[in-house]
């Protein structure tokens, strides 16, 4: 018996807020872990980069598994798996035990934000509005409470092996608990209502609906890695006050996508795409041109809320573009978008031996642009009949 609508939300709001828990304390001991094993930052650089292409391929591993055999099962093992492989960093001690346990970590981390996706596109199909950004805001709320309670553990000296551990065991255990919860893309079937069928998707949509999300997740790596530097090398911010752009971006991208959803049943994703591009293109640039400190934490503000709400819609789009091959869609847009995030910092990097940092930020501002021309894309036929394609039902 499948479970009602309420209780698979409720548990991919959980599996959300797990996974973002769960990365956001690997990464504030992440520093921790490179000096018990005792490595260099090159060669954490080489891992990480390995992290990164083993969540590729569990990305596009799974996707297909959610077509064949549904998300309700998938998930719950792979955020089992991510949390199981928790538990192991912080006993380690030689650099290729590491490289072993993060190539399972990232394609299990990888494989849960394809399958959690997945199950939230279903789930949003149970629904007469928009539900997809809520899922990514609470993702964020686990980040922040990892970096809180991550602060705290460190600061009282608990040793690395058994913070992870805990934790692990607390992700694994609850997305075990969470996954009884779960649904699979049938579990709507009998109730929907008279639904039109779909043309096929044009081959090349799903290629620019992963572009637009390459270039939206490669402007937020942009934020999350570089707003601190920036603040710090143009305009001379103080040790206090250099980390202020980044929260202003994180703060203001999670109240908006807290927003997002309700903005969207109004005015359609594709709206949101387009307009929330060109606000963050107007931030960014804000950013580059700003003199004060405070003018450019507003532009950083803008830039996050402009962020907050286009992933969400691109991956709900994708997701919905052919049920029958919904999980292999999401992965080559999920994947994409990925490659953006892990590409970002690097090629701004690069860009900064020939340029000052903030005319490298014209590179995601540019982006931000292509995104407001192409985002008609995201939606070839009109957001109202969408929303009239969804289950009528009061929940």
């Amino acid at each position: 018996m499948t479970s009602p609508p309420r209780a698979a939300r409720f548990a991919t709001f959980l599996t959300f807020g797990l996974n973002g828990f769960g990365l956001g304390m690997w990464l504030v001991h992440l520093p921790n872990v490179e000096r018990d094993v005792d490595i260099p930052h090159s060669v954490l650089g080489l891992l990480l980069l390995v992290l990164g292409g083993s969540a590729l391929v569990g990305m596009q591993v799974v996707g297909p598994l959610v077509d064949k055999i549904g998300p309700r099962r998938l998930v719950p093992a792979a955020a089992a798996a991510f949390g199981l492989s928790l538990t192991v960093p912080g006993w380690l001690t030689s650099w290729w035990a590491l490289g072993l346990i993060m190539i399972v970590m990232g394609f299990a981390n990888g494989a849960l934000d394809v399958a959690m996706n997945a199950h939230a596109v279903v789930v949003e199909r149970g629904y007469p509005r928009p539900i997809m950004a809520a899922f990514h805001a609470v993702w964020s709320i686990g980040g922040a409470f990892a970096a809180l309670i991550g602060s705290v553990v460190l600061g009282s000296g608990v040793p690395t092996g058994i913070t992870l551990t805990a934790v692990g065991l607390f992700v694994a255990a609850l997305s075990l608990v969470a996954g009884r919860f779960t649904i699979d893309a049938d579990h709507h079937k009998a109730e929907e209502t008279v639904v039109t069928p779909a043309k096929p998707a044009p081959k090349g949509l799903v290629w620019i609906l992963g572009f637009l999300a390459l270039a939206l997740m490669l402007s937020e790596g942009v934020a999350n890695d570089w707003a601190t530097l920036e603040l710090k090398g143009i305009l001379n911010a103080s040790a206090g006050e250099a980390p202020l752009g980044y929260g202003a971006f994180a703060v203001a991208m999670t109240v908006g996508r807290f927003a997002t959803d309700r903005v969207a049943a109004r005015i359609g994703a594709t709206r949101i795409v387009r307009y929330g591009a060109a606000i963050a293109a107007i931030g960014l640039t804000v950013v580059v041109f700003s003199p004060w400190i405070w003018l450019a934490l507003v532009g950083y503000a803008l830039f996050g809320i402009g962020l907050a709400g286009g992933v969400p819609q691109l991956f709900t789009a994708a997701g919905n573009l052919d049920h029958r091959s919904a999980g292999a869609l999401m992965a080559r847009v999920v994947g994409l978008g990925y490659v953006g995030l892990l590409a970002g910092p690097a090629v701004i990097g690069g860009l900064t031996r020939f340029m000052p940092l903030n005319a490298a930020f014209f590179v995601p501002i540019v982006l931000c642009v292509l995104t407001v021309v192409f985002a008609s894309a995201l939606n070839p036929r009109k957001d109202d009949e969408l929303v009239d394609q969804r289950p009528m039902r009061n929940v």
